[in-house]
């Protein structure tokens, strides 16, 4: 039966859409600056705490606290013509209020003391952006785990308030095929859905001069700069 179908019935050619190159694929400040002005002025001191694979186009000074391959970074770390600093963020090595603006994107879901870290930036720093991944980011693409997140957070008013991830949380969907479907060679309209809406994947979260934090532990455990 399966043959004679073979035969007689016409081939139907399936067309697979071409899949674009989406913005802020490449470059995370090509989405950031859909949804945030930067202002940053000729000759301002700009720091990017964390400058990874991906430095901020507009720091002047670039730093990061690991230097070789870490399950903490996907990428390999890039070092140009600008200056370059070993540092960690919960102990910056710069004076208070030195920096005009602190680039800090995708590192305090990192830290071990959150509360900590927010205090430097804002010791340091005049005024400044901060993104992490959401919680559904991260449950989604199961990062959590994979690549050492600690916390989530949500960003309310001039307050930003970081979640511990319980084991739970950390494994996300257990499965790859939102992964698969969002970094597919193909066109998917879920890929779409993703990169249109960066600023619901991300906590994006622009600060002047200072703001509160509050950290809730899984110990029940509640900080704050208040």
């Amino acid at each position: 039966m399966l043959n004679y179908l073979s035969r007689h019935m016409p081939l139907r050619i399936v067309r697979v859409k071409p899949r674009p190159e989406w913005v802020g694929e490449t470059h995370r400040v090509a989405y950031q600056e859909l949804y945030n002005n930067f202002d940053i002025k000729l000759g301002e001191v700009v720091l990017d705490v964390s400058c990874g694979g991906d430095p901020f186009p507009y720091a002047t000074i670039l730093a990061d606290a690991y230097p070789e391959s870490t399950p903490h970074r996907a990428e390999p770390l890039i070092r140009d013509h600008r200056p370059f600093l070993m540092c960690d963020v919960q102990n910056l090595p710069f004076p208070d209020k030195s920096v005009d603006f602190i680039y800090c994107s995708h590192t305090l879901e990192h830290v071990q003391n959150s509360l900590q870290a927010c205090a430097e930036i804002m010791r340091v720093g005049k005024r400044g952006y901060i993104e992490m991944p959401t919680f559904g980011k991260d449950v989604l693409f199961c990062w959590a785990r994979e690549s050492c997140h600690k916390w989530y957070a949500v960003a309310i008013e001039n307050t930003l308030v970081f979640f511990e991830y319980n084991r739970r949380q950390t494994v996300g969907i257990c499965s790859e095929a939102w992964k698969a479907l969002i970094f597919s060679s193909h066109y998917h309209p879920l890929q779409e859905a993703f990169y249109n809406n960066q600023d619901i994947f991300n906590t994006m979260f622009m600060w002047y001069d200072s703001f509160r934090v509050y950290v809730f532990w899984l110990d029940g455990r509640i900080q704050t700069n208040e």
